[in-house]
């Protein structure tokens, strides 16, 4: 889907230093650390020192407010005020940034604008359990987007797990039993506690039910029958209000206060897309933090899209360089013949229509109370053009009051609702800001969960490009492509994030790395056998991606869980909650008995893709962030497995300081990770600007090259084992810019540390089996 650029120059708030005062933090790299009940304040404490001797400024943490008790990943925040006590609280945050202040490095929070969590128990969540309490007359009923008059004047709350019995209903009190007695009647329904309206204790159970300002409900309701904003399909999450001055306050005192304090120094802001007015909301944020505060978003972006130019930040979290770096290093024709292979095996249609299909099915089931919302709004005479649109729309969403809506979304939906109804949505969408913020936080859902988890696990002809931010439809880049991209990044948005892998990733980088060298060889993957072909794909190629990290039991039982989570996302033969057990039975049997390694040349193209991808993501325009354990190899697969406790190589790492030779490609990318990070660090200078370098001769496509501030040369090695496979470098050279420049040691191996370059460089000379990448330095000009 094509869709016209957005142009224009980032806000010049943002990217100016304030008037008199210091210019702004730039990280010069990233370090993402996943912290949870098993790996707190005080685990990232020790690791501080290590983490500074890698080259990282400053430390990316994942949420820190408070969380439901025991949450892994600290998304489901109950409390804005407090430091979640699991992780050691707020004086064990403050601790570990002073211990990162005492080793040169900072603070980067994850801060969760967009909802929290509707826990167990509810009490723990006070402002929803007020609102539960005293209905919308309560102080804290701002805080939530609840449709009050669609749930017949009661909220919804879809958390038992059988349906309701008006006979196991109790009255007693909050917490009793556990020692914090409070005094106030609660109603006990399901082993759930819930608060009891003032003045119904003496009701009979149907009355006393009828009589609270929620309904308790058996959780299949949320489908239809929900009337809360929640995130995604995410019952347990309900979306927060943060466009109220008031609630944007209260619930961003806490991350406030630690950045004007210093324990802070950026913000990470999950999914952006949820709030009703993201420019609103980030120029607010922008307002309260200043100047000095680097701050990204967690933005998609489709391969078209470009970030609104007048949003008041560094940039992106990075997913649209994670395509782009993956995309450089994928062959287009083995991708198009892996498609045609994969679809004549399986019977399943090409990306678009899957695509289109998923949006319908999750828009009209997973969705449907999200849908009636809208359709609702809009009245029946638009309903059905509603649907269609947003189904057509292409990108994640649009934004309030933007007249810019995306034509193709509008030819699309117009064929299939009519010209009018379409004509007079738009017209909705441009003169009511209520209906177009619901609009586009339901499109943004829609498009996350249609294309994300369950498109995404469909179509599966190669799962490298099948990842957050990617194209399916189109998965390779070519050279020309990622130098536009780099260079309009380093003109627009030079402080933006870069990412390969992170907690969201559904497979890590190195996986991916080693899936992509299948592009180079399609006939390699086998063809898939058993009643499931679909499934007997992705299950080899997922295999092959993780091929023999880990004990073989281990492995296997890491491969079945993504397995498991592949089919039910898929939702072709089961899905979460329609699961068919008889079917998931058969899902582990689909695995290889053995793990699949690639060999030979295909071998030497995995390490190829690893390094290369390694070094443009360190070299390229932005701030690049490293995923805990990622500096060596690491090879994860969807939540949890890649959100598992992370191994810190600090053995290797000062073994690599000391002068030995790296052993293996895991030691190779860490010399090359902490030599890219050192520099970064050291000499931010150098990583400025952009100018693509591009090879002459007959290897030339083989070859991404290019210059940062004229003073350093990044070289990576493309698409290896077809280079190989035509005869290898031959006389293909590379123009350098003016001067000499001599090769930075990054592997032990390969160009040797005396020589210098001039003029045209012969890419035998620098990059072979011993490097398939290599960076140069500019050396100082003699002294006369």
């Amino acid at each position: 889907m094509s869709l016209p650029p957005r142009t224009g120059r980032p806000s010049p708030e943002f990217n100016r230093p304030e008037p008199d005062g210091p210019p702004a933090v730039t990280p010069a790299s990233t370090y993402r650390l996943q912290l949870r009940p098993e790996f707190t304040f005080g685990h990232a404490r020790a690791v501080v020192p290590y983490l500074a001797s890698l080259g990282v400024s400053h430390l990316h943490l994942s949420p820190v407010l408070e969380a439901v008790p025991g949450s892994s990943h600290g998304y489901d925040v109950t409390d804005h005020t407090r430091v979640r006590v699991e992780l050691g609280g707020e004086d064990g945050l403050r601790a570990l940034a002073a211990e990162a202040r005492a080793h040169g490095l900072a603070l980067v929070l994850d801060i969760v604008p967009n909802h929290m969590a509707l826990p167990a128990p509810l009490r723990l969540n006070r402002p929803l359990w007020e609102v539960a309490r005293e209905g919308p007359g309560s102080p804290y009923a701002r805080w939530f987007d609840i449709d009050w008059e669609a749930g017949g004047g009661q909220l919804l709350l879809p958390v038992l797990a059988e349906p309701l019995d008006p006979g196991s209903i109790e009255i007693g009190e909050v917490g009793a039993g556990t020692g914090r007695r409070e005094g106030r009647a609660v109603l006990r329904v399901g082993g759930l506690e819930f608060p009891l309206r003032e003045g119904t204790a003496g009701l009979e159970p149907a009355e006393l039910l009828a009589a609270q300002w929620y309904r308790p409900a058996h959780w299949r309701e949320a489908r239809t029958g929900l009337n809360y904003r929640r995130f995604f399909t995410i019952s347990e999450l309900i979306g927060v209000r943060v466009e109220d001055p008031e609630v944007f306050a209260i619930t961003h005192a806490k991350v406030l206060e630690l950045v004007r304090d210093g324990v802070a120094e950026g913000l990470r802001i999950d999914h952006v897309d949820g709030l009703a007015d993201p420019e609103g909301y980030l120029r607010r944020l922008r307002d309260a933090v200043g100047g000095r505060c680097w701050v990204v978003v967690e933005k998609i972006l489709a391969r078209e899209e470009r970030l609104a130019p007048g949003w008041p930040v560094a940039g992106t979290t990075g997913y649209d360089a994670l395509y782009r770096v993956d995309g450089v290093l994928t062959d287009p024709a083995g991708a198009a013949r892996l498609d045609t292979r994969f679809r004549e095996a399986t019977g399943q249609p090409r990306w678009e229509r899957t695509a289109a299909a998923g949006a319908r099915e999750v828009l009209t089931g997973d969705l449907a109370a999200e849908l009636a919302a809208l359709e609702r709004l809009a009245g029946k005479e638009l309903a059905s053009a509603v649907r269609e649109l947003l189904i057509a729309y292409p990108v994640y969403r649009p934004y309030p009051c933007d007249p810019d809506l995306a034509p193709e979304a509008l030819e699309r939906a117009a064929a299939e609702a009519g010209a009018a109804p379409v004509a007079g949505v738009r017209e909705l969408l441009l003169r009511d800001p209520a209906f177009a913020a619901r609009f586009a936080q339901t499109s943004a859902a829609l498009r996350a969960k249609s294309l994300e988890d369950r498109a995404f696990y469909r179509h599966a002809p190669l799962l490298s490009a099948t990842e957050v931010g990617g194209d399916p439809g189109a998965p390779a880049v070519t050279v020309a492509e990622f130098h536009a991209y780099c260079a309009e990044q380093a003109r627009l948005w030079p402080r933006s994030g870069t990412v390969l892998t992170t907690h969201d990733t559904k497979r890590s980088a190195d996986v991916r790395a080693r899936i992509s060298v299948l592009s180079q060889d399609p006939e390699s993957v086998p063809a898939p056998t058993g009643a499931d072909p679909q499934l007997a794909w992705v299950a080899w190629q997922t295999a092959f991606g993780l091929g023999s990290d880990g004990s073989a039991p281990v492995r296997r039982d890491r491969l079945a869980e993504a397995l498991l989570k592949a089919v039910r996302e898929a939702a072709l033969h089961t899905t979460w909650t329609e699961q068919d057990p008889a079917y998931e039975a058969t899902v582990p049997g689909y695995l290889p008995a053995a793990a699949p390694e690639p060999s030979g040349p295909l071998a030497a193209a995995a390490r190829a893709n690893l390094l290369g991808a390694a070094l443009l993501h360190l070299a390229m325009p932005g701030v690049p962030e490293v995923y805990q354990g990622a500096e060596t190899e690491y090879r994860a697969l969807v939540d949890p497995d890649n959100r598992r406790p992370a191994a810190f190589p600090r053995e290797a790492l000062a073994r690599l300081d000391a002068g030995a030779a790296p052993s293996g490609t895991a030691e190779e990318k860490l010399a090359l990770t902490a030599a890219l990070l050192r520099l970064r660090r050291s000499r931010p200078g150098l990583f400025t600007g952009y100018a693509p370098l591009l090879a002459r001769g007959p290897a030339a496509e083989h070859c991404v090259a290019f210059a940062r501030s004229a003073g350093l040369v990044a070289v990576a090695t493309r698409l290896s084992h077809r280079l190989a496979g035509s005869g290898g470098w031959r006389d293909t050279a590379l123009p350098l810019p003016p001067g000499r420049w001599r090769p930075l040691p990054l592997l032990g191996a390969g160009a040797a540390a005396e020589a210098s370059y001039a003029g045209e460089l012969p890419l035998t000379e620098l990059l072979g089996d011993a490097s398939p990448v290599a960076v140069l330095l500019r050396e100082a000009p003699a002294r006369a």
